[in-house]
């Protein structure tokens, strides 16, 4: 596993998990299904879906701190931003060597590069919102939003998984 055949599997992950609509309803279903696997698991996280500048699903499971809440805000901007993974931007900035605050001059207090915040792209539209998840590894974060959007669309999870590490 390296980041090149990441960001390769992520882009995949970007081009074909298009939503039909993004709506409170649709919103609700792909938080609701992070939300139940979350807790399935165990798992401490924090829940985000938006459309951007627009909250439509938000949950914090037990053992999550405020310091989460900032995560979800700070990836999900790199999102609106980009319109690109969070991981991707990570991937791409440990590749150059340098920060968001090098390369773009964007303040690391209001952008994280770690995975966990993905696109919300619409058939015959653009990237209109995120799904941000925090609490776990940010390589997990990812992979637990994919699992999710692979669910919600019906979608083979074993086609769009990240390698294994």
């Amino acid at each position: 596993m390296g980041w090149n055949e990441d960001l390769e599997r992520i882009a995949l992950q970007e081009r074909e998990l298009v939503l039909p609509r993004l709506d409170a309803d649709m919103a609700w279903e792909i938080g609701s299904r992070l939300r139940s696997m979350a807790r399935e698991r165990g798992l401490a996280v924090v829940i985000d879906v938006r459309r951007f500048g627009q909250p439509l699903f938000y949950a914090a499971l037990e053992g999550t701190t405020p310091d989460n809440v900032e995560w979800v805000r700070r990836k999900s901007n790199v999102v609106a931003r980009f319109h690109h993974s969070s991981y991707v931007a990570g991937i791409k900035e440990k590749m150059k060597g340098q920060t968001l605050l090098e390369s773009q001059a964007l303040p690391l207090a209001d952008y994280a590069t770690h995975g966990g915040s993905f696109p919300l792209r619409v058939a015959g539209s653009d990237v209109v919102g995120s799904v941000t998840v925090s609490g776990l590894p940010m390589r997990a974060d990812h992979a637990l939003v994919i699992e999710a959007l692979c669910a919600v669309l019906g979608r083979d999870y074993s086609e769009f998984r990240l390698a294994l590490e």
